[in-house]
């Protein structure tokens, strides 16, 4: 046998995250379990990223019965998850203690493998999660945000990696979100990394599929020593998903390199989710090909619906190209941080606005605390005079520290008003819940007795499914408020898709 590759299967998690807005039951997950179990994969991802915040907004699940449930399902193959760092699965900076507490938790739930970032790369937001997770026992991976800038280089990339390693981490991964990472600087960033960090080093790969060229991209990362790498089964792969396993499988044979796969145990796994996609194509976006394009704009798939819909609420839908060549301006002003959740939707946001009120005119409250350092630094200077408008708007100065560091302990107030709340069992599971999502999570207290229900819909008729909650699918993105100062006066913007 050859070297060994490694892969990772996605299904569970950022396939119908990526291309079924994370909309998947458990209920059509379950069948196909003790297949991907047996099929030779060195971890699934199953859980974190946006799956945390879907199961109780949409599909009233507990993400935490999800967990249970799928390492009872799969007990021999490593269960892995996406975590960002400091905001855990929230959209804010959460204090340490909170931090520590949802790893000991996610561990003893049945999680192994902590895949850790964030949005910008400032690795003082991952230190707390990272040592946490090795308290733990279970596998500490340290991520890096890839990202095309001036002042994205590999060698800034090969010293993060050495700093991520020197922080614990058991394995480095490169975060691909955006289908960027072209196969020459696939091959030197995984070439370096073993270089600097040594041969034993454990290097992991991740990319999307959207710009076409990231399975070549894989070819040269493993011909550079990479370990492992992401995909996930046909049925649900390409478009602004990732590279089909399959595929990777039979990329493979007679190079001297072997996955290990068991293609028999896959195909039933391809075949299920094949019918299970149609029941949920109402969810589907209409990008399935490939977009070049990305590799000017930068701009994920994901990122320029969401900035579309923005527009068309404004009525303002004809100006996208604007707002796709505002981007890298803004982009620029506020430090190149990487386009991922959620620098991402705080700069194109702020790129409608700058097209529809002028270049900054108005500023989100989100940008204003990005240009302050309030998310953390970016590797890229600030614009100055965009720097002094923030300070303007949000009348705070700005941070060089870890974010974190102005937090104070946040444990028992979160406990006292989770309890407090109707349908809440007093667990730290659900205390954890309430401290992410607040709101969200008061609703799903009260009707989580009810059990999970199913969005999918029966792909002859397309009449709801029997466990649904309505007729009608829930809409794909949700309203947004954004506080914004136009001529010194605060206004409440309500930023939804058209409808």
């Amino acid at each position: 046998m050859g070297r060994k590759i490694e892969v990772t299967e996605l299904v569970l998690r950022d396939a119908h995250q990526s291309l079924l807005a994370t909309r998947m039951a458990m209920e059509d997950m379950v069948p196909v379990c003790e297949d991907l179990d047996n099929a030779g994969y060195w971890s699934l991802e199953c859980w974190g990223g946006a799956t945390y915040d879907a199961c109780i907004r949409y599909l009233n699940e507990d993400p935490w019965e999800r967990l249970r449930t799928f390492k009872k399902l799969m007990p021999k193959t490593p269960l892995q998850m996406l975590l960002r760092g400091q905001n855990l699965l929230g959209y804010r900076h959460y204090e340490d203690d909170v931090v520590a507490r949802f790893c000991d938790k996610s561990a003893e739930n049945g999680m192994d493998v902590f895949r850790i970032f964030d949005a910008l790369n400032d690795l003082r937001n991952l230190q707390t999660a990272i040592a946490a997770v090795k308290r733990t026992g279970k596998h500490a991976q340290g991520t890096i945000c890839y990202t095309v800038s001036p002042v994205h280089t590999i060698d800034a990339f090969v010293e993060m990696a050495q700093q991520l390693k020197d922080m614990g981490c058991d394995s480095i991964c490169i975060k691909d979100m955006a289908a960027l990472l072209k196969p020459q600087p696939a091959y030197d960033l995984v070439k370096g990394i073993k270089e600097k960090c040594g041969e034993d080093t454990l290097v992991h790969v991740h990319c999307h599929a959207t710009t076409g060229v990231t399975l070549v991209s894989y070819m040269k990362a493993i011909e550079a020593g990479c370990d492992i790498v992401d995909t996930s089964v046909s049925s649900l792969s390409l478009g602004s998903g990732h590279n089909p396993t399959e595929a990777l499988v039979e990329m493979l044979e007679g190079t001297g390199y072997e996955t290990g796969l068991d293609l028999d145990r896959i195909k039933p796994v391809s075949d299920h989710f094949a019918k299970v996609r149609t029941r949920y194509r109402h969810f589907m976006g209409e990008f399935t090909g490939v977009d070049t394009e990305i590799f000017k704009s930068q701009i994920p798939g994901g990122m320029i619906s969401n900035m579309e819909s923005q527009l068309k609420a404004q009525g303002a839908g004809d100006r996208l190209h604007e707002v796709l060549e505002e981007v890298p301006r803004v982009r620029a002003d506020c430090g190149f941080p990487p386009l991922v959740t959620p620098s991402s939707q705080i700069v194109g946001t702020q790129a409608v606005f700058n097209v529809i009120m002028g270049k900054y005119q108005t500023l989100t409250s989100e940008f204003a605390d990005l240009m302050l350092g309030y998310y953390g630094s970016t590797l890229g200077e600030k614009n100055p005079d965009v720097l002094a408008l923030a300070e303007a708007r949000q009348k705070k100065p700005v941070i060089t520290g870890r974010p974190a560091d102005l937090l104070t302990p946040e444990w028992e107030q979160l406990r006292s008003e989770a309890t407090a709340l109707d349908g809440c069992n007093g667990s730290d599971e659900d205390v954890l819940t309430f401290a992410m999502f607040p709101q969200v999570s008061t609703k799903f207290f009260k009707t989580r007795s009810e059990g999970p229900k199913s969005l999918a819909k029966d792909p002859v008729s397309q009449a709801p499914a029997a466990a649904a909650p309505t007729g009608k699918a829930e809409p794909s993105r949700e309203a947004v408020t954004y506080v914004v100062t136009l001529h010194g006066k605060e206004h409440q913007v309500k930023v939804a898709p058209a409808a």
